[in-house]
């Protein structure tokens, strides 16, 4: 098993390649190691919080119950990687690719997804709320037959965002007074053949959206603004 400190010593020395290394309970917080290879490592119950992961290679890592919390993940790779249980609130993941990624039950409130890949990914009773100074950003972003899930996505803006396919069966879509009056964006958003039964769309703004095909049973759609969107039976909304 690999030190920390013999892995930083070895990156600084200019190596990139740490495939499959168990770094279990790691303290990463506040470095920065940018384009760096984890693929297979074993992360989890680490802190990375507030560190630098730019275009970072976390392939099949384990970074469950893992501590992300500000930290920048822009354009890196976490195809399968497993973030169970992960806390990732305020994380930069701006075209990071998470396809057939693991985020059941992890926390994203707050984070920047903008055009970020969720190609299939478990999102099931993930955490999307905005957080005191920030709103989730998944605007442009793929979740196209990705699993949402009871998941909380008050408030979240969801511009343009690829939701064909996905399940959101009863997930939570209507503002937090809490933590945000905003309503969740999902203007122009693509939602073909997306399963919202028994989701809560109250107040959400789905303005020029595709629901062609969606299943709406028990969804819903109190005070939704549905001007343009088109409808599972293929009509315009008026």
């Amino acid at each position: 098993m690999m030190e920390l400190k013999e892995l930083l010593n070895k990156y600084n020395l200019g190596a990139r390649k740490f495939h499959n290394i168990v770094l279990r309970e790691a303290d990463l917080t506040d470095i920065n190691l940018s384009a760096v290879d984890f693929q297979g490592a074993d992360l989890r119950q680490s802190r990375l919080g507030k560190s630098i992961f730019c275009q970072a290679n976390f392939k099949k890592v384990n970074l469950s119950e893992s501590i992300l919390w500000g930290t920048d993940l822009r354009d890196a790779d976490l195809s399968e990687a497993i973030l169970r249980d992960g806390d990732l609130s305020g994380a930069k993941l701006v075209d990071a690719n998470l396809t057939d990624a693991y985020l059941s039950k992890a926390s994203l409130c707050g984070a920047n997804l903008t055009g970020a890949v969720l190609l299939r990914a478990i999102l099931y009773e993930v955490d999307l709320r905005p957080t005191s100074e920030r709103r989730t950003n998944l605007g442009q972003a793929n979740l196209s037959q990705a699993d949402l899930c009871y998941a909380s996505l008050s408030s979240a803006l969801l511009y343009q965002t690829n939701l064909s396919g996905a399940r959101l069966c009863r997930a939570k879509l209507t503002p937090d007074p809490y933590r945000s009056p905003f309503p969740t964006d999902l203007t122009k958003a693509n939602l073909q053949g997306a399963d919202l039964s028994y989701a809560d769309l109250s107040n959400a703004i789905l303005v020029n959206s595709n629901l062609r095909d969606a299943d709406l049973t028990g969804t819903i759609l109190t005070n939704a603004d549905l001007r343009g969107a088109i409808m599972p039976n293929g009509h315009i909304h008026g």
